[in-house]
């Protein structure tokens, strides 16, 4: 039987793990937290490096660790930021690759969710393997 997760635990979950976040040039600390359609919760934080393009996404962490788990179908994901900051670009790039309409839940490191959004309505006419063969 799998577990449902409400939004306030992922939201949680991402918080939590923001306080992991290496952020000593930006200060910018970003949690996130991705539940698979088995229940499982992968989390993420950011990774910044003094080579800047060296660095890392929360969000991107939180996925790249699910699929090295054999996770690659999402329900929901929660991202926190001080200010309730959306994912970037690349980061919707990459959550594309798994689900165009993946429900989003953006919050401030309060917990106060900001926005409820997916991702189709981040990125609308997204690249996708299909656009590659």
């Amino acid at each position: 039987m799998t577990k449902t997760i409400k939004k306030e635990e992922l939201v949680l979950a991402a918080i939590n793990v923001s306080k992991q976040a290496h952020a000593p040039y930006s200060n910018y600390r970003v949690g996130a937290a991705i539940v698979s359609k088995n229940g499982k919760v992968f989390t993420g934080c950011n990774v910044e490096n003094a080579a800047y393009p060296s660095g890392i996404c929360a969000e991107r962490v939180a996925i790249f660790k699910a699929v090295s788990e054999g996770e690659k179908d999402f329900s929901l994901l929660a991202v926190v930021t001080k200010n309730g900051g959306m994912p970037c670009g690349a980061c919707r790039q990459v959550m594309s690759e798994f689900s165009n309409n993946l429900p989003i839940i953006v919050s401030n490191d309060k917990g106060e969710i900001t926005q409820e959004t997916t991702l189709d309505l981040l990125l609308p006419h997204s690249f996708g393997a299909n656009d590659v063969s």
